[in-house]
């Protein structure tokens, strides 16, 4: 794909590997549209790489639909749409409906209002790409924050669904499924996450070259640490071993004092 001349849209553009994203794309010679709940944030992006701020927060359908529309409006164009702003809610079963909701309306459902705004004109046009930050978790799971985990895994069936109907129709969708990156969301997390990402974290700028990378072949997963590979394999063709292993990380994060165990359950 050629960046050059190409209009993005960026959610959660205002910082880590959104902010990233932006400014790769700028650099490349793309115009671009900031989006960030945060409108100081955006504003400062989008004025550093002379883009268009957009602020709002996705989990509003309404708002979702006008940025879309915005960028078409100013630009007469939307080539790539980076639905990847997103809520690292912990907690188990027992965390409030609240919390489920928030990361479903933004983990999940901003994705999906998203392509309801995007595929009409895509499709008319017979192109578009869709990258859809993922995480690793999405592919895995995330220990300590369950609400986060399943909603990265509907995120990714959400991802997987749409290129699966539209590639032949000229509709491009990319899954990126980091591991631990060194953003906000990382130095905001709680002690459990960050024992278990923090060691190999990698910088959003990283993150933002293997985006671009994988725009060359269009693989659907973009995957900016190569080890997740082998743990989704691992995943898939034994689960149960896996699965043991997973809950013997998480007895470790218990006895280090990580993981509240017990006192989790409702």
């Amino acid at each position: 794909m050629q960046l050059r001349d190409s209009v993005a849209v960026v959610t959660g553009g205002g910082s880590g590997i959104g902010a990233a994203l932006a400014r790769q794309f700028a650099a490349a010679g793309a115009r671009v549209v900031v989006n960030d709940l945060d409108a100081g944030s955006a504003a400062l992006v989008a004025d550093d790489i002379g883009g268009v701020a957009f602020p709002g927060d996705v989990s509003d359908a309404r708002m979702v639909a006008d940025l879309v529309a915005f960028a078409w409006d100013r630009f007469d164009a939307l080539d790539i749409f980076c639905a990847n702003a997103g809520v690292a809610t912990s907690g188990t079963p027992a965390a409030p409906d609240e919390v489920w909701d928030l990361a479903w309306q933004v983990n999940v459902m901003a994705h999906v209002r998203a392509a309801r705004a995007l595929l009409p004109r895509w499709l008319a046009d017979g192109q578009g790409r869709f990258v859809a930050t993922v995480s690793a978790a999405g592919l895995l799971t995330l220990l300590g924050k369950a609400p986060y985990a399943v909603s990265k895994h509907a995120a990714l069936a959400f991802a997987e669904w749409l290129r699966a109907t539209y590639e032949h129709r000229g509709i491009t969708v990319q899954a990126l499924c980091p591991q631990g990156v060194r953003t906000p969301m990382l130095e905001q997390a709680d002690a459990a996450s960050g024992a278990l990402l923090g060691d190999e974290a990698i910088s959003p700028e990283r993150v933002a070259e293997c985006v671009v990378e994988a725009m060359a072949d269009d693989r659907f997963l973009i995957l900016p640490h190569p080890q997740v590979a082998g743990y989704y394999a691992r995943r898939a063709t034994d689960p149960d071993r896996w699965l043991r292993g997973m809950n013997r990380t998480q007895q470790e994060l218990e006895r280090a004092g990580l993981a509240a165990g017990r006192a989790l359950l409702p």
